[in-house]
């Protein structure tokens, strides 16, 4: 009988090939194991919620500028919390100075980033209307009174209030296709005013 064939010295063989096995698997979960570790090192770690959200974007919360001018106490920018409304702005500036006209102001209104908000001194005519206005001549859709919407052609009083109530329940207008979404006006009323107006 050869050497192959003795059970004596084929048991060892196998020992030693099955040796040799588990040390290549042990030496592969370490590799593996570093690999991770180096790239866990090189990855920034996101911060999850107790409900699973992701809270990486809580440390730097999104702020809004705002330029409060007019009848505050003190005129100013002022940086203010996503999603606050106009009564913010005014309490950030000190509260109304004792000549505002504070009917005249929605302090209920949502705040849009890089707005002004100017508040006029009461029985200041045309204050508003000329705030609203561009230097080119265009009405921003956002911080138009009664008086300067009205001014626009095909829209009287009741049609200028719609666009207010409309600003008024859904935010800043974004761009000057909204006014699609305010009852009455269509396409041809907004190619009218597509020139006229700006957000």
């Amino acid at each position: 009988m050869t050497d192959d064939g003795d059970p004596e010295r084929v048991a060892p063989r196998r020992r030693l090939g099955l040796g040799a096995a588990v040390v290549l698997v042990i030496v592969a979960l370490a590799v593996t194991v570093g690999i991770g570790i180096l790239r866990g090192a090189s990855t920034p770690i996101e911060q999850v919620g107790i409900d699973g959200a992701d809270e990486t974007d809580a440390a730097t919360p999104a702020v809004l500028f705002v330029h409060v001018s007019g009848a505050v106490a003190a005129p100013g920018l002022y940086v203010l919390d996503d999603g606050a409304r106009v009564v913010d702005a005014v309490a950030a500036a000190g509260g109304f100075a004792t000549d505002a006209d504070e009917a005249a102001v929605n302090l209920a209104r949502p705040l849009g980033d890089g707005e002004q908000l100017y508040v006029a001194v009461a029985g200041e005519a045309g204050a508003a209307t000329a705030a609203a206005q561009a230097t080119d001549g265009r009405v921003d859709l956002n911080t138009a009174d009664l008086a300067a919407l009205d001014t626009l052609p095909r829209i009287g009083p009741a049609m200028a209030q719609r666009i207010i109530d409309w600003r008024d329940e859904n935010g800043r207008f974004t761009a000057v296709e909204d006014l699609l979404a305010v009852p009455g006006i269509g396409d041809k009323m907004l190619d009218a005013l597509r020139d006229l107006v700006k957000v």
